[in-house]
């Protein structure tokens, strides 16, 4: 049975409505006026954003947080090319994501328009699918597939555009229903192979990380741990998929990893990779596992079958959704676990070694001890505080230190995107108003997308940013250093005054020089943010030369130096 006629932009919008959209995020355009019209009266909000790369992580931020499709709308060139950013993150994160891009019409196409790029090219390999709708009444077609293919399998993002003349043709067709996810699931024979090499092993470990996980799935896996008593690791800016307070978590896999946690990888004689695709950062660079035969017999479990094999060839390899693997682990029967009696604790026990505050704090080296900062965090927020952050050395400080909750508790780009933290956290205040939600941004990092606080403002989200200012691009004045020691080019920063920032947006803030200020300023940030719901931001001066946890600019650039004069 089909509607009576409707345009292009009104049959979309009723679309989304039946996939389940409730929320969209973009910067408006001339080339999808009619789309926003028809969101005018539909019950869907729509989150204006200031920037299309804000609006795209904002989109991603909500795919994590929820696991439906992040919905971003963004008009034809500049627009798409902004939002780029955000498609990419999402596709190497496996985020489900849909951007729809308005497109020159159809009568102005291949003569570069105004404004006119060729979408199906400029995306082609950061999507999973990439289309262009030039029918109205094909619509509800395009759109069921797009949901479909952003949450089945390895989910990711889909791009669509739609070409303005498309969203103002009217046309009479029927909706679709409601699209399914669909994933694979192991067999009764692969869990049974699993449950043998379990009960041969010695070493054993567990390695969590990827998209497409529940807190259903999140909880079976825990289950299987606790069962068969074995150690679990999560891969790099995955560290919420178990509760880094269970007595089995004993670490992250990923960039500044813990060096014996790497020595437990690199010696398991069984890894169980539950959702990873083990890439560069999650192995160190190809280390930790050598490729294409790792030395542990390698059990693999991934939602894409086109994953599976493409780098590691695994012993055993299982295509399977993250909910549907997990619920087979927790029902398998366990195995005799007295081969690694004691391992967990002793990884336990690694683990709180390696968080323990760091000698360079311990000598009273630097006023701001960051350390303390995260302790602070962690003492006076609750359990389920959302961190985000985007990318930079200052992320190490929540990484490494702070203790994440159960999913999901935890935004931050694997794919390494500045600009992050800001939108995520306003997004993830936005989606869901009654958690704490504290952003990690640094200094340069912030000011790529710190124009959201202006949509923290227009939405009341009460998020609390704190931004680490050491006047620099902190990583990569470190290989700097380490490659050209002295040498300092291109990365000193003159900022601004972020408080003063802060307050011009319409919220509130705070500078922090010493490590006594900081508590009292986070008591007050969270006081304000929970009472106005308006963003807080405490600025963290400290000493630019306190680059990482374990190594100063000044240590760094001596032992570069002695190296070269060494050769």
């Amino acid at each position: 049975m089909t509607h009576p006629s409707r345009s292009g932009g009104q049959i979309l919008v009723d679309a989304l409505k039946i996939h389940g959209v409730d929320t969209a995020f973009g910067v408006p355009g001339e080339s999808y006026l009619d789309v926003l019209d028809a969101l005018h009266d539909s019950g869907i909000r729509f989150i204006i954003n200031r920037q299309e790369g804000g609006a795209a992580f904002m989109a991603d931020a909500y795919g994590k947080m929820t696991g439906k499709p992040g919905i971003c709308f963004v008009t034809r060139g500049p627009g798409a090319t902004n939002a780029s950013i955000g498609v990419h993150t999402a596709f190497q994160d496996s985020t489900p994501m849909i951007l729809f891009i308005g497109q020159v019409g159809s009568d102005f196409m291949d003569r570069e328009a105004f404004q006119e790029v060729d979408y199906r090219r400029m995306y082609g390999q950061m999507a999973k699918w990439v289309a262009q709708i030039d029918r109205a009444d094909r619509i509800p077609e395009y759109l069921a597939r797009a949901f479909q293919v952003a949450t089945s399998g390895r989910p990711g993002p889909v791009v669509l555009a739609l070409p303005e003349d498309m969203l103002t043709t009217q046309a009479a067709v029927a909706d679709t229903g409601r699209y399914q996810p669909v994933h694979g699931a192991p067999s009764a024979q692969q869990i049974a192979q699993l449950r043998t090499m379990l009960a041969e092993a010695k070493r054993p470990l567990v390695m969590l990380g990827g998209g497409g996980w529940t807190e259903q799935a999140c909880a079976d896996m825990a289950r299987f741990a606790e069962a068969n008593k074995l150690p679990v690791s999560c891969a790099f800016r995955f560290q919420d998929l178990m509760d880094n307070n269970h007595p089995h978590y004993v670490g992250d896999v990923g960039i500044g990893i813990n060096p014996k946690l790497a020595a437990r990888v690199k010696n398991a004689d069984v890894l169980v990779v539950v959702g990873p695709r083990l890439g560069e950062m999650t192995t160190s660079g190809y280390e930790l596992l050598t490729s294409p035969v790792p030395k542990q017999r390698l059990v693999h479990i991934h939602a894409s079958n086109e994953e599976l094999g493409s780098v590691y060839q695994a012993e055993l390899m299982i295509g399977s959704g993250m909910p549907q693997a997990a619920a087979m682990l927790a029902a398998m029967e366990p195995v005799d676990a007295s081969a690694w009696a004691g391992q967990v604790e002793e990884a336990r026990a690694e683990l709180a070694a390696w968080q323990s505050q760091p000698t360079i704090f311990k000598d009273n080296y630097a006023p701001l001890n960051l350390w303390q900062v995260v302790q602070e965090i962690d003492r006076v927020t609750p359990p389920d505080t959302i961190i985000t952050n985007g990318a930079g050395n200052y992320a190490t400080w929540a990484h490494r230190y702070h203790r994440y909750g159960a999913m999901r508790t935890q935004l931050a780009p694997t794919s390494g995107a500045m600009g992050y933290s800001v939108p995520s956290g306003v997004a993830a205040k936005i989606i869901d108003p009654a958690r704490t939600v504290v952003t990690f941004a640094g200094d340069g990092e912030y000011l790529m997308n710190g124009q959201e606080l202006a949509t923290a403002v227009q939405y009341k989200a009460g998020v609390i940013i704190l931004v680490f200012n050491n006047g620099m691009f902190g990583t990569i004045r470190m290989h700097q250093e380490r490659h050209y020691p002295g040498r300092v080019s291109g990365t000193q920063l003159h900022n601004p005054d972020f408080v003063a920032l802060a307050k011009a947006f319409g919220g509130q803030g705070e500078a922090v020089n010493a490590t006594a200020e900081f508590a009292p300023a986070l008591e007050r940030a969270l006081e304000y943010t929970r009472s106005e719901n308006l963003p807080f931001v405490i600025e963290l001066r400290y000493d630019g030369n306190l680059i990482t946890p374990g190594a100063t600019l000044e240590t760094i650039r001596k032992q570069a130096e002695a190296a070269k004069a060494a050769k």
